[in-house]
């Protein structure tokens, strides 16, 4: 295991045996996609640590992020097969509570893995990154980086989906908060009224989503020059649109995610900072929760302060500001998703 991610788990990291779990365990991942890079990594950790622990895993994700039926439809799966447990990553944070119940009903632990459901305590526990934090480090990234500049920034905000995931929404309140954007109702994307906000697209979290959102808005505002994307796909298309037109040297990207590829992009200058997660860590303390539950009905507990199990976040950047803590693209890149 990687140093920062010793650190940031500490004494609050699970630890469990090989052998834990008997043979007939079995549990379900489910995430919003099997494309999106975060999410292949969190399949890893997940199959790792289940064969590690000698637990069946089988694994759902939708057709697209934002695929809500698939993912009922894998739940349903899971209760008929007699998983012990559930870690989902789930596409619609509000409607999938209702089958999610069901699957506790049948005595199944179910944990939300990076997005916390709405309410949160529709799982039984949350393992995932301070998505506000992880915001707000990117919002004060750029505004530092703007200096007296921030004051007149035009701002392009491109998120997730218009079912506004939690994910979605605190990532984008954490980044108005870093940034000092007054932010209105924190649970709801796009009732600010500040100036500076040219507007907010979403993307699906894809990079043609972030590239299609990000013409959009660039034909409200050809003055863009600060852009916060849901995560590092979506920054990456938003940089191909901005190219295209000749833009790309004089706009601000930053980001979430922090996989190997957005910090070579961080470092090649795509994007100026992006906040990194450690997925394969959350679905492998995941994965040993399960296992925890299976062999004598514990369930894990939230880390102290918190109302979930925070797996930590730290800023990526090759031009550190005074006054927000990062790492550089070398650490970053040894560190990414572990």
């Amino acid at each position: 295991m990687k140093t920062i991610t010793k650190a940031l788990l500490g004494a609050g990291a699970l630890a469990l045996s090989a052998g834990i779990a008997s043979a007939e365990t079995s549990a379900c991942l489910i995430t919003k996609t099997d494309t999106n890079p975060f999410f292949v990594k969190m399949k890893e950790g997940a199959e790792a640590k289940a064969a590690e622990l000698g637990i069946t895993l089988k694994a759902y994700a939708g057709k697209v992020d934002g695929d809500h039926d698939s993912q009922v439809a894998a739940i349903e799966s899971c209760i008929a097969d007699g998983a012990k447990g559930i870690l989902i990553a789930a596409s619609d944070t509000k409607a999938i509570v209702g089958p999610l119940a069901k699957a506790r009903e049948a005595g199944l632990l179910v944990i939300a893995l990076d997005t916390p459901l709405d309410p949160a305590d529709a799982a039984d526990a949350t393992f995932a990154t301070d998505n506000l934090e992880a915001g707000r480090l990117i919002g004060a990234w750029a505004a530092a980086t703007l200096g007296d500049k921030a004051k007149d920034a035009r701002i392009a905000f491109l998120n997730l989906t218009p079912s506004e995931p939690t994910v979605d929404v605190l990532r984008n309140q954490g980044f108005m908060m870093g940034f000092g954007i007054d932010v209105k109702d924190p649970n709801d994307i796009g009732d600010e009224d500040d100036p500076r906000i040219v507007g907010h697209d979403v993307t699906n979290g894809n990079e043609e989503g972030g590239r299609k959102a990000m013409e959009n808005l660039l034909q409200k505002d050809p003055g863009i020059n600060v852009v916060h994307t849901i995560n590092e796909p979506a920054a990456v298309g938003a940089y191909q649109a901005l190219k295209a037109v000749g833009l790309e040297g004089q706009v601000l990207i930053v980001s979430v995610d922090g996989g190997c590829p957005g910090v070579a992009a961080v470092k090649d200058g795509v994007i100026g900072a992006t906040s990194q997660q450690y997925p394969l860590q959350m679905a492998a303390l995941g994965v040993e929760a399960i296992a925890k539950f299976a062999a004598d009905g514990t369930k894990p507990e939230p880390t102290p302060g918190k109302a979930f199990f925070d797996t930590g976040v730290a800023l990526v950047t090759d031009k550190p500001v005074e006054g927000v803590p990062s790492i550089d693209t070398t650490k970053g890149t040894e560190l990414c998703w572990g």
